[in-house]
């Protein structure tokens, strides 16, 4: 996602609120705003998300009041999120955009987060059991992407991007003068 936003303009990524720990490499305020519990169930309750989702134990949520400053700015937002907040996001915002990115196997998604060195081996462990039953929503998605190879699952995502960007209802308001300019 850092790559598309340094190959694309007007692109924001949002920041979620997790009740997970900061790991080592993490900060706060950049990767993730890390808040206690409590504090997440009170911005809850006083319906500070856009959508949120309890996932492998800890709670993540979107501020609502972010997504609709950058959207109001005339900025595209990506959120990084599992199928229980884009479910959430499509039935608010039925024009947004869902990219479901898919691991070209099992093996290679187990090699990763193993990679990665972030988590516990019990947490690989359950992260891959859980794997199958979040693929399995796949079909809720508007677009599919196969992370095989970086260079191109990124090229896809821009596609995506710059398709959408050109869609007749965004390019309306986008060329409203040339378009009166040419009909007279």
């Amino acid at each position: 996602m850092r790559a598309l936003v340094k190959n694309i303009s007007n692109l924001d990524i949002s920041i979620s609120h997790t009740t997970r720990s900061c790991r080592p490499n993490e900060k706060n305020g950049i990767d993730y705003h890390f808040v206690e519990e409590a504090t997440f169930q009170d911005l809850l309750n006083r319906n500070i998300f856009l959508e949120h989702a309890e996932v492998f134990g800890h709670y993540y949520g979107t501020s609502r009041t972010w997504v609709e400053g950058a959207l109001s700015e005339g900025k595209d937002v990506i959120l990084e999120i599992d199928w229980q907040g884009a479910q959430q996001i499509c039935a608010i915002l039925p024009t947004a955009i869902s990219i479901f990115i898919l691991p070209p196997s099992t093996k290679v998604l187990s090699e990763r987060l193993k990679g990665r060195h972030r988590d516990e081996p019990a947490d690989i462990k359950n992260r891959l059991k859980e794997a199958r039953h979040e693929i399995s929503h796949w079909l809720e998605f508007d677009y599919l992407i196969c992370n095989d190879d970086f260079d191109t699952a990124l090229h896809d995502l821009m596609a995506i991007v710059h398709a959408n960007r050109l869609r007749k209802k965004r390019q309306r308001v986008n060329l409203q003068t040339l378009i009166k300019n040419l009909q007279k």
